[in-house]
């Protein structure tokens, strides 16, 4: 197929594909899936060969947010039933932190429901960052506390952390469809805090809410100008009691389209498979880390994940392995560099608006089956039930007496 062809070339080099190419992506027949797959997977091996890199989420307070996301199951006025409580201690969380270290992550993500961190807040997670590192050396740790605000993502840089997480999540043309208490812009406020304090910058999207393809191709344009080094894809986990509850729009198929456009995009980036993947790859999994290299050990903030056993025997069972400590994931050139996605003069990285790189002329379709959907519209692909079955609220790990799953 001329088009994966052409878009193997160009993430060998680093180069930016078209918007039309990205949507084409998308819009692959099943029949091609497997040639995507492996097309894009040789674009990750160059940079990142067979390394997974495992990530620990540690959910600091739970519950409790005034704002009004509709994805989420800590949103204001959820009936989930999810686990709420307020602030971990530091030993607390480092403890929490531990099961999934010793599972073999390298990061632990420490996240906190809210708007955003008040002083009082960081210096919190600044002795929490403390309390892991001085149990745990080579450990990465990465902060995602909402809305920054002047100044704080200086004080957690001091502090010890490694990299802040503010997802975009959905376009910018969008977002205000699924979220109304703060704006796509603060968001990219926060990213920017983020860059300009020296921290690793991790932003990403969640796929599943209704979006159109041009939706998602204009997120992972806008993401890639922003130039985090780690790329989060979430897919939209269905929780009860959430107003996207009904959203089961997911295939597996799509799920790896998405994952390839997202590989093709930002060529040299960690890109994540996060929330969802149990609830829409399935057994469809092993595929996915031909795309991505890096990926979540265990539960989630809210929800159960798969057993961190079979997470490692899936990594290991497909030929990949565990990333060390002791290995860089990035690249050398963005390692050196401090990030830069695909980031040299040829790549187009912040030639455009935040909007997402421009329009192009020509049809679009280069490559594509006949069976393939048009480019730029919705997929049909064909749910045939909510698994409704694979979504269970956390009861086990932070905030609760009983052992984590990692």
């Amino acid at each position: 197929m001329d088009l994966l062809n052409t878009l193997v070339d160009k993430g060998l080099r680093r180069e930016l594909p078209t918007r039309e190419e990205a949507l084409a992506v998308l819009a692959t027949s099943d029949d091609d899936l497997l040639d995507v797959v492996a097309a894009a997977g040789k674009v990750r091996r160059q940079w990142f060969g067979r390394r997974v890199k495992l990530n620990y989420l540690v959910n600091l307070k739970s519950g409790l947010c005034p704002e009004d996301c509709n994805y989420c199951s800590q949103r204001l006025g959820s009936t989930t039933g999810i686990l709420k409580y307020t602030w971990l201690k530091p030993d607390e969380a480092s403890q929490a932190a531990a099961a999934g270290l010793a599972g073999g992550a390298k990061r632990v993500c420490l996240v906190a429901s809210g708007r955003g961190p008040t002083d009082r807040d960081v210096d919190r997670v600044s002795k929490t960052i403390k309390a892991i590192k001085d149990e745990n050396e080579g450990v990465e740790v990465c902060a995602c506390l909402g809305l920054l605000s002047d100044g704080q993502a200086e004080r957690l840089r001091e502090a010890g952390a490694d990299a802040y997480n503010h997802n975009l999540n959905t376009s910018e043309s969008t977002y205000a469809d699924i979220t109304t208490t703060h704006t796509y812009a603060d968001r990219v406020d926060t990213v920017n805090k983020a860059h300009a304090a020296g921290l690793s910058a991790c932003s990403g999207l969640i796929a599943g809410m209704g979006e159109s393809d041009e939706d998602l191709v204009d997120v992972v344009y806008s993401l890639r100008e922003l130039d985090p080094d780690s790329v989060p894809v979430n897919f939209l986990i269905p929780v009860e009691g959430t107003p996207l509850a009904k959203e089961w729009n997911l295939t597996p198929q799509r799920c790896l389209r998405i994952l390839a456009m997202v590989r093709f995009v930002c060529p040299d980036v960690e890109v994540r498979i996060a929330g969802g993947r149990e609830v829409h790859l399935r057994t469809m999994q092993p595929l996915a880390l031909h795309l991505a290299n890096s990926i979540f050990l265990g539960d989630y903030l809210t929800t159960e994940g798969q057993a961190g056993k079979a997470d490692l025997e899936m990594i290991a069972d497909a030929g990949f392995e565990v990333e060390g400590t002791d290995q860089v994931t990035l690249p050398e050139h963005r390692a050196t560099a401090g990030g830069g996605c695909g980031s040299h003069e040829s790549a187009g990285c912040g030639s455009h608006e935040s909007a997402g790189c421009g329009s192009h002329d020509g049809g679009g379709v280069c490559g594509t089956a006949d069976s393939a959907a048009p480019v730029g519209e919705p997929r049909t692909d064909q749910v045939t039930e909510a698994r409704t079955d694979l979504v269970a609220v956390r009861r086990r790990g932070a905030g609760t007496d009983l052992a984590p799953n990692a």
